[in-house]
């Protein structure tokens, strides 16, 4: 059996300028960090070798690898040849829809899992790139490149995404008090509504082809560097203001980012202690970020009772693979 681990990410400021619709104008940047929050993906010889049978949601067990249902599964199956004869599984410590890049994870994941089952190494940047190949090109997703390059590399990092279409990790390397405060002083909170991100970056897309949209997008890339210069200078006073900044822009790209709950969570948010936040992923639903320091985080928490408070720390490695046992022996 062989199993991996693939992390979740949190983004920070910058999401949008990773598409294609962007970037090719006008270089985009992301900063985001990975999370402890991970996708597994395990898998072993079936016991029918001619056949695939895949656990996911659902379970299906197939002759043939063109009738799966599964597009992720299927297509990674197909690019890196093993289409026979295995039974892969996944579970994810969160679930789908709720704006931590869980797809994307899902397909990293599941290449460097196929890959080892067949004595491949491959690097973290050509995991992130066929990730991309698979969502993008192939299956024809309306979304972004951070994702795929956010759960390969891991850790706390800029991405770049440059005209042509290349991608570079910058790996910021922070002051060890500064990172240990940074992740005391994040605060997240699962609002609900699970939903599929395409409709919302669909429009997104769409959108940013105006040039009034577009403008949105270049000053949220300026944030990028703003965030960056934060954190190497410790002044993380000013980290949920940008935060802030970053989402009242971020709202000006599509019309179901955010909804009147949302926006009464967010404003009980900055109203209760915390200096800025945001919703995570395209928007709609999942989970509401706060940027809250310490003594006023009791006050956060009661004035956002029910909602779920859920834990986090930051993680460094990527995809990585955990477990292998050669069933040949």
């Amino acid at each position: 059996m062989i199993i991996t681990r693939t992390p979740f990410r949190i983004s920070f400021v910058g999401g949008g300028s990773d598409m294609e619709t962007f970037y090719t104008r006008h270089p985009g940047a992301v900063l985001s960090t990975s999370i402890n929050k991970y996708m597994y993906i395990s898998s072993h010889r079936f016991f029918f070798p001619g056949q695939i049978r895949v656990k996911y949601s659902e379970t299906e067990t197939v002759n043939h690898i063109d009738e799966l249902r599964h597009p992720l599964l299927r297509e990674s199956m197909r690019k890196t040849g093993l289409t026979s004869g295995i039974e892969i599984s996944s579970i994810a410590d969160i679930p789908s829809g709720t704006g931590m890049g869980s797809s994307s994870s899902f397909t990293v994941g599941l290449l460097h899992c196929l890959y080892a089952n067949k004595r491949e190494y491959i690097t973290k940047e050509q995991l992130a790139r066929e990730a991309c190949e698979i969502e993008i090109d192939i299956l024809g997703e309306p979304i972004g490149k951070q994702d795929q390059y956010a759960a390969a590399f891991g850790g706390l990092n800029i991405i770049h995404f440059h005209p042509n279409g290349d991608v570079r990790v910058e790996p910021l390397y922070v002051k060890n008090e500064v990172y240990r405060q940074l992740q005391e002083n994040l605060l997240m909170f699962y609002v609900g509504n699970q939903r599929k991100a395409s409709d919302i970056l669909a429009e997104q897309k769409k959108n940013a082809s105006h040039d009034e949209k577009f403008k949105v997008l270049q000053s949220m890339v300026l944030l990028v560097s703003d965030l960056r210069n934060c954190l190497y200078t410790g002044h993380l006073h000013d980290f949920g203001k940008i935060l802030h900044e970053n989402w009242i822009l971020k709202q000006k790209l599509a019309s179901q980012i955010t909804n009147p709950e949302i926006d009464e969570i967010y404003l009980t948010g900055i109203h209760s202690g915390a200096e800025g936040g945001k919703l995570l992923g395209a928007g709609g639903g999942g989970f509401m970020l706060f940027y809250c320091e310490k003594e006023n985080q009791h006050k956060l928490m009661d004035a956002l009772k029910p909602l779920v408070k859920y834990d986090f720390t930051f993680e460094r490695e990527g995809s990585k693979l955990i477990h292998f046992a050669d069933e040949e022996n």
